[in-house]
C-alpha cells in the first residue's frame, strides 16, 4: 500500500514538472518563439496559456511593444562644412520574431546594429543640409528622410522603425567660441555702421537745423527793421505834425526833457553859460537866446508887466 501512494505521488510530481514544462503563458505585452535544439519551430503572437513539448523545446520570450533606442551623440558635418553634436534617439518594434532571432539574436545585439544604421543615417541625411535647415521648417522633412533610411535597413533584423527624432543638436565647444567670437565682431561692424549713419543723420538735422535758424532770424531781422522804419516814420510823421502846430511849446517840451535827463543825479556838476541855449528858459522875461521861438514866449509875459506903471499913473491925475 505504502508502495503504491508512494509510486503515485512519484508520477502526480512527474506529471506536474511536465506539465509545468509543456505549458506557459504569453502575456499582451510579449511574442513567443518556440526553439527545438535551437532551431526555430513556431512563432508565437497572440497572448494567452500555450503549449510545447518539455525537455526539448524552449520559448523564447519577445517584447512586441515599442522599445526605445538612445543612440550616443554623433559628430556629423553638415553640407555647409558645420559641424553640429546631434543627441537622436529612435523607437521600434520587433515585427518579425523569427527573423529577429535569426539576425540578431538579442535585444541588445539588435540596439547595438541599430545604434550604428541611425548615426549612418543622420551623417548621410545631415551631409547634405545646411545648419539653417536643421533649425527651420525643413527639420520634418529631414527626420522623416532618415526614418526612412533606417527602416529601410532594419527591415532585415524584423524591427520596424516607428519614429526618429533629433532631441538636440548643438555645436561643438570650439565651433560655438569661433562662432560667437564671428557674430559679436559682425554686431561690432553693425553697430559701428548704424553709429556713423546716426551720426551723420544728427550733421544733417543739425545743419538743416541751423540753416533753417538762420533763415527764421533774418527774415525776422527784415521784418523788424521793415517795422522799426515804419514805426520811425510814423514817429517822424507826428512830431513833424506836433511841431507844425506848436512850435515854441515843443520847444519848450524838448529842454524839459533835456533837463530831465542832465540834472538826473545828486552829484551833477555842469560847467556852461548861463546866457547859453541850454538855460533859455531859465532866464529872466524878455528875449531869449534862442530866435524866434524864445521871443514869442517872452512877448506875452512882457506885457502884464508894463501895466502896473499906467494903473499907477491914474491916481496921479
Amino acid at each position: 500500500m505504502n508502495r503504491t501512494l508512494a509510486i503515485a505521488g512519484i508520477g502526480i510530481v512527474a506529471l506536474g514538472i511536465i506539465a509545468s514544462s509543456s505549458l506557459f503563458t504569453v502575456n499582451e505585452a510579449q511574442q513567443a518563439l518556440i526553439l527545438q535544439f535551437g532551431e526555430p519551430r513556431r512563432v508565437i503572437q497572440e497572448p494567452g496559456l500555450q503549449a510545447k513539448i518539455p525537455f526539448i523545446q524552449e520559448v523564447r520570450l519577445l517584447d512586441r511593444r515599442v522599445l526605445d533606442l538612445d543612440p550616443p551623440v554623433e559628430q556629423v558635418i553638415l553640407a555647409d562644412q558645420k559641424r553640429l553634436d546631434v543627441d537622436a534617439f529612435a523607437r521600434y518594434r520587433i515585427q518579425d520574431p523569427l527573423r529577429f532571432y535569426q539576425t540578431a539574436g538579442t535585444e541588445a545585439v539588435a540596439e547595438t546594429r541599430l545604434n550604428s544604421i541611425v548615426n549612418s543615417s543622420l551623417r548621410r541625411v545631415l551631409g547634405n543640409v545646411t545648419v539653417l535647415a536643421v533649425l527651420s521648417d525643413e527639420r520634418a522633412r529631414i527626420m522623416t528622410d532618415i526614418k526612412g533610411q533606417v527602416n529601410d535597413e532594419a527591415k532585415r533584423f524584423g524591427i520596424e522603425i516607428v519614429d526618429v527624432r533629433i532631441r538636440r543638436a548643438d555645436l561643438p565647444e570650439e565651433t560655438s567660441q569661433s562662432i560667437f567670437a564671428r557674430m559679436r565682431s559682425e554686431r561690432e561692424r553693425e553697430a559701428s555702421e548704424a553709429r556713423a549713419q546716426g551720426q551723420e543723420q544728427s550733421q544733417q538735422i543739425k545743419s538743416r537745423a541751423e540753416r533753417e535758424r538762420t533763415v527764421i532770424i533774418a527774415e525776422a531781422q527784415r521784418d523788424a527793421q521793415i517795422l522799426r522804419g515804419e514805426g520811425d516814420n510814423s514817429a517822424l510823421k507826428l512830431i513833424a505834425e506836433a511841431t507844425s502846430q506848436d512850435p515854441g511849446f515843443y520847444g519848450f517840451y524838448r529842454s524839459l526833457e533835456a533837463y530831465r535827463k542832465s540834472l538826473n543825479g545828486n552829484d551833477t556838476t555842469m560847467v556852461l553859460s548861463p546866457n547859453g541855449e541850454f538855460f533859455r528858459y531859465f532866464s529872466g522875461p524878455g528875449p531869449q537866446a534862442g530866435g524866434a521861438p524864445a521871443a514869442a514866449q517872452a512877448a506875452p509875459q512882457a506885457a502884464p508887466q508894463a501895466a502896473p506903471p499906467a494903473a499907477a499913473a491914474a491916481p496921479a491925475q
